[in-house]
């Protein structure tokens, strides 16, 4: 029985890659799922010889020895340069374990380029796609996030002293899975993608399937969606690094009350992210009022926010981290 040539893999066969054409050697983050492993295979095509790829091994789960080996075998049939790092991605008490593997990935990732290559690969390709971006969405509604979660993920990013480049964020998912059997490529099934216990695989199984037979375009138009929203809030952004300069660094009290409440809560957030803090929505609105209400030398300011604290300091805000 005459046995079927294995598909010749082409660039044709997965979605554009244009977004990365301009980058000199890059790195392709690389889990063994489908979606980094058609990012991967994509790339090494497009460009034989520019690309590396980091596996992040979190060992979290029994499955992860195995995502492992299938990410040496395949950059050593597609002759990338691969580098492992492991990492520990157990969570603290009280700390989501998706945030706290989120975060750990990303410093294992910077580590990785930092460490390697001499140091010189500065762009980080991510497999990051339309149903994603969806989800993302969704958790940012649930949680009644502002503009900057609207926004959702950026196609371009700057984190840990590297830049992100997610060049698929307008491409379903399943077109991904579809261009991999296509081409006779094969991938790793992360066992924990079907744990309905982390919201986001909710999300994915149960809301995802009736959000598509209501609104067959939503992928589009919630991209779309974001888009507008992360517009907005780099306006939002420009207004208070304008309104920061006018009022002062650390802001004084008599300043901000001549702004707007809408641009003292915009330039306040604004100033505490640059302090490393973060208020929430009744944190912020608690020190709205206090800083309206400062009209006597004697008045005095604690407001507790995120980690730590603001506390006025004479005529001005102070920012106090624990």
């Amino acid at each position: 029985m005459a046995v079927s040539p294995t598909p010749k893999l082409t660039p044709a066969n997965f979605p554009s890659l244009d977004a990365l054409q301009h980058l000199g050697p890059f790195a392709v983050a690389l889990s063994g799922g489908a979606d980094s492993t058609a990012l991967l295979v994509a790339c090494a095509i497009r460009w034989p010889g520019r690309v590396h790829a980091v596996h992040v091994h979190h060992g979290l789960q029994a499955a992860a020895d195995g995502f492992e080996a299938h990410c040496v075998g395949l950059c050593e049939r597609l002759q990338v340069p691969l580098v492992v790092q492991r990492v520990n991605a157990a969570h603290a008490a009280g700390e989501s374990p998706e945030d706290a593997a989120r975060q750990a990935r990303y410093r294992a990732l910077a580590e990785a380029l930092q460490c390697n290559w001499g140091g010189h690969i500065q762009h980080m390709a991510l497999a990051q796609h339309a149903d994603d971006q969806v989800e993302t969405l969704l958790l940012a509604l649930s949680r009644g996030a502002g503009l900057p979660g609207l926004a959702c993920m950026p196609a371009v990013a700057e984190r840990h002293g590297l830049t992100y480049h997610r060049p698929w964020l307008n491409v379903p998912g399943q077109v991904l899975r579809d261009a991999l059997k296509a081409a006779d490529e094969a991938w790793v099934e992360d066992p924990s993608n079907t744990d309905t216990r982390y919201t986001r695989n909710r999300i994915r199984a149960e809301l995802l399937p009736v959000i598509e037979q209501a609104f067959p375009a939503f992928r589009q138009t919630f991209a779309r969606s974001a888009s507008h929203a992360a517009q907005a809030q780099a306006l939002l952004q420009e207004v208070a690094e304008q309104d920061l300069q006018q009022v002062g660094h650390p802001p004084a009290i008599k300043a901000l009350q001549l702004l707007s409440e809408a641009r003292q809560s915009n330039v306040l957030r604004y100033w505490l992210v640059l302090e490393h803090s973060q208020a929430s929505a009744a944190q912020l609105q608690a020190l709205l009022v206090q800083v309206k209400a400062c009209t006597t030398g004697g008045h005095h300011i604690d407001i507790k926010v995120g980690r730590g604290f603001v506390r006025r300091d004479g005529a001005v805000l102070r920012c106090y981290n624990l």
